[in-house]
């Protein structure tokens, strides 16, 4: 498994990144890689998101300095920005003989285990896929698969300044709310944060985990 640490960039160009890595898996000029990022502010709105989900006008989107991306992700609307880590998993299950709900679940048991490495209870929800903390959301997912090769991914929110999701209904769930690692755990820096995805990723696609 290779990781690559592209820093912080805009949701456009790591798009158009993630598309170039997919392309050379699919060819195996490269081994499975996990790409990680922090994203300049941004909505990106799933394959089955809706438009009222987004509940900020143009005029306040620019105001704020915010893009808007319609994505070939599963899911509805989510927030990315400063603080919070976003994993592109490029993986190619044909490889490992594994198919999407799996690949989902492996995802989320990840993250589970990253939230255990700072003492904090992570669960998740059959219906609503990502992981919690209570009733609040921690870290999303929306994923694609394309001739078994995996992109988009996870969404940790480590040190995120969460002002910017009362601009949406995020995931498109009303009755729940989202949350911050430093919140729960307030000493926590973003390289702990990355170090213990990168170690609990690895761990679990080195051994076909569950």
């Amino acid at each position: 498994m290779e990781v690559v640490d592209l820093g912080r960039r805009a949701y456009g160009p790591a798009l158009k990144l993630q598309e170039e890595y997919v392309a050379c898996r699919r060819a195996g000029t490269i081994p499975d890689t996990l790409l990680l990022v922090e994203h300049d502010p941004v909505f990106t709105l799933g394959r089955s998101a809706r438009e009222a989900n987004l509940l900020w006008t143009a005029e306040e989107l620019a105001r704020r300095g915010i893009e808007v991306f319609r994505t070939g992700r599963g899911g509805d609307v989510t927030y990315h920005g400063p603080g919070q880590l976003v994993g592109y998993p490029i993986v190619d299950l044909a490889a490992r003989r594994r198919g999407v709900l799996w690949y989902v679940q492996t995802l989320e048991r990840v993250l589970v285990r990253v939230l255990g490495d700072f003492g904090i209870e992570g669960a998740t929800d059959r219906r609503n896929r990502g992981v919690w903390v209570g009733r609040d959301k921690v870290a999303a997912i929306g994923v694609r698969v394309t001739h078994h090769i995996t992109m988009h991914g996870f969404a940790l929110n480590v040190r995120m300044d969460m002002a910017n999701y009362a601009g949406i209904i995020p995931c498109g769930i009303r009755d729940k709310g989202v949350t911050s690692l430093h919140l729960l755990a307030p000493d926590v820096t973003m390289e702990e944060a990355k170090a213990s995805v990168v170690k609990r990723f690895c761990e679990a696609m080195g051994k076909n985990d569950g």
